[in-house]
């Protein structure tokens, strides 16, 4: 990848978490000259794998103060948009959002290009308005964008995770994300399956209610409903019960049988065969068939972190910090795509 480019880079990491924007940008040779997050223990974390301690809340930091960059990255957080204002300027309709931020920034600086990261449901938050204002906000201070919804269970990870990217250029770019063709790791691949770490393990409770569904499943009955007496009747447990299904990957799933709330989702384990579901700060993945969550190290491993990555933080802090960061593999193919799509044109 660096061998054939034109030129060299320097990047920015707002809202850099733990640092996987860092990782892609090290691993393509981009030098990093600037991080930001308020978070001490994701600083911490960030400091511990990079030898740098990111500054602090970016609302307080001058974008004049901020070295001269090539890149911006951020994965900001999808704050609720204001349209109270009455003027159209992007100021008076994204001002008091950290997107906010990352604008001043672009327009003080103006960087050659930009990538960002958000939830998927970020295209039709506020009926598809906060998506419209980005974009009319982006496009107002000169950038050229493209975006689109990317898996990470696509790039080579065992971790079904769709994720919204925007790629922004300070000219037009015939940009083209990559295609992701390496769908088929399974949590076998990443899974130590000597880990006999009893925090790790799954309740009692829990076991028993799974080994119930493969006790009770049939194949005329294979929807297993579960003893709900133990909940109140008043409550949509007590009323509906609680079933169990096996989908076809595999995947164990326990839902209120609500059928006007379409089965609400109660619990959800994966298996060694199949991927895991997002990982989330308050969220790990599951096993039904180890009968335990995944561990720090494989949490690190499904979000596709370098293997000598550190976290001097709790398990606790660390699967947070994991659940909140980006899927390292799907940053750097669509960074290596801007490099090699922005030299073109």
């Amino acid at each position: 990848m660096t061998k054939n480019r034109k030129e060299t880079y320097k990047g920015i990491d707002l809202f850099c978490g733990i640092g996987g924007f860092r990782c892609a940008m090290d691993e393509l040779g981009i030098t990093t000259v600037f991080s930001s997050d308020i978070d001490k223990f994701a600083q911490e974390t960030y400091c511990a794998n990079f030898g740098e301690i990111p500054s602090g809340d970016i609302k307080l930091i001058e974008a004049s103060s901020i070295p001269n960059f090539d890149i911006l990255t951020g994965g900001f957080p999808c704050q609720p948009f204001s349209f109270a204002g009455a003027k159209e300027g992007f100021n008076d309709e994204t001002r008091g959002t950290l997107f906010f931020d990352i604008l001043r920034i672009l327009k003080e600086k103006k960087p050659k290009m930009f990538l960002l990261e958000n939830v998927k449901g970020l295209k039709s938050h506020n009926q598809g308005n906060t998506l419209q204002v980005i974009e009319k906000s982006l496009r107002k201070i000169g950038y050229d964008i493209h975006w689109t919804i990317l898996n990470s269970y696509d790039f080579g990870l065992p971790q079904y995770r769709e994720r919204w990217y925007c790629v922004g250029f300070d000219k037009n770019v015939s940009f083209k994300f990559p295609v992701g063709n390496r769908r088929g790791i399974k949590l076998k691949d990443i899974i130590d399956i000597n880990n006999t770490d009893d925090s790790l393990k799954l309740t009692k409770f829990e076991i028993e209610r799974i080994e119930y569904h493969f006790s009770a499943v049939t194949d005329q009955e294979p929807r297993v409903k579960h003893d709900n007496t133990k909940y109140k009747p008043n409550t949509k447990k007590g009323k509906y019960g609680v079933f169990s299904f096996q989908k076809e990957d595999g995947s164990l799933r326990f839902h209120v049988g609500d059928v006007a709330k379409t089965q609400i989702q109660e619990a959800f384990y994966c298996c060694l065969n199949t991927y895991a579901p997002t990982i989330i700060a308050n969220r790990t993945p599951k096993l039904w068939d180890i009968k335990r969550k995944l561990s720090v190290d494989e949490s690190r491993k499904l979000q596709g972190f370098p293997d000598n990555f550190k976290f001097p933080v709790s398990n606790r802090q660390a699967y947070k910090q994991l659940g909140n960061a980006v899927a390292v593999p799907v940053i750097k193919e669509i960074m290596k795509n801007m490099i090699l799509y922005y030299e073109q044109d």
